[in-house]
């Protein structure tokens, strides 16, 4: 099946692009100039520059390809430099799915994030209901997935977990770190977009995606002290009292490190029931604790 992908060079993209290789699709990836050398060189990889945010980018893109697969998103808005919900979230899927029915593209899948819904309570989900709402009444032969976070060895979510749990002798929790979170593998998530390609029964379908065990957040933190051979994770908890007002005062600054919205989504959880999506596609959700060990051990 010939696939083009928007989003491929990001963490979850570049799975993407790998386990569909790996199947043996034909992929043709939607890139940004300057990001080219982000991909493999392979003789099944056709890479197609231009920009998801412009629609004219993508006139004529998706020609014989039999498959779309959305994957653009950001956590964070930077307004200034126009970087928005709205327009990565939104925008980019309006005009997929646009250049799909105008080129003959039937099969649609769509990256979302698990917590969204209509009455979502963060710009983020808000966003990611709207771009699902484009999806549903578009006529495509679509799947929407959910995941949960997502973690792997290349991701931010390990990457800044682990330079906390490594580098502070005492790690400040938002609250009481009692909330849940169940993260699964990157390479989980991937399986379910290649696998959906030849899954009928998935078309119009939405699955959320998460791993096997819900974990707090504290209990996750201890996970990544045992897989980087700490021990016990010594937290900071910190009164929402004092944090709220503080991150609301900041949240503007470039680099501190947290917003409002995330914040809300942090203290929401981040859980769900991954049976559906992992009976449907035949995927065995990894462990996280498991996998960290691996990680850090390479």
């Amino acid at each position: 099946m010939k696939v083009f992908v928007t989003g491929g060079t990001g963490f979850v993209g570049q799975e993407v692009l790998k386990q569909l290789l790996a199947a043996g699709h034909e992929v043709r990836a939607l890139v940004r100039a300057g990001s080219e050398n982000k991909l493999p060189i392979h003789p099944q990889l056709d890479i197609c520059r231009g920009d998801a945010v412009d629609p004219a980018s993508l006139a004529g893109a998706l020609t014989g390809c039999e498959a779309a697969i959305q994957l653009v998103g950001i956590i964070r808005e930077i307004p200034a430099k126009g970087v928005t919900f709205e327009k990565l979230h939104v925008e980019t899927t309006r005009n997929l799915l646009e250049a799909a029915k105008n080129q003959g593209v039937r099969r649609y899948l769509q990256m979302s994030a698990n917590g969204t819904r209509e009455n979502a309570a963060t710009p983020y989900h808000q966003s990611k209901w709207r771009g699902e709402e484009l999806v549903r009444a578009s006529g495509l032969d679509w799947t929407i997935f959910r995941p949960s976070l997502i973690f792997g060895a290349k991701g931010e979510f390990v990457h800044m977990l682990s330079d906390l749990v490594r580098k502070l002798p005492v790690v400040p929790v938002f609250g009481d770190g009692r909330y849940r979170m169940s993260p699964v593998a990157v390479e989980d998530v991937a399986a379910g977009f290649v696998a959906a390609l030849t899954k009928p029964e998935s078309i119009g379908q939405t699955y959320c995606c998460c791993g096997p065990t819900s974990l707090t957040y504290d209990e996750l933190l201890d996970a990544f002290g045992a897989a980087l051979g700490k021990g016990t994770v010594l937290k900071l908890h910190q009164p929402l009292c004092l944090v709220k007002p503080l991150v609301n005062l900041l949240e503007g600054v470039p680099r501190f490190p947290i917003t409002s919205g995330q914040l809300t989504m942090l203290l929401e959880g981040n859980v769900c029931d991954p049976k559906n999506w992992s009976e449907t596609f035949g995927i065995t959700p990894r462990e996280i604790k498991e996998d960290l060990r691996a990680i850090f051990a390479n």
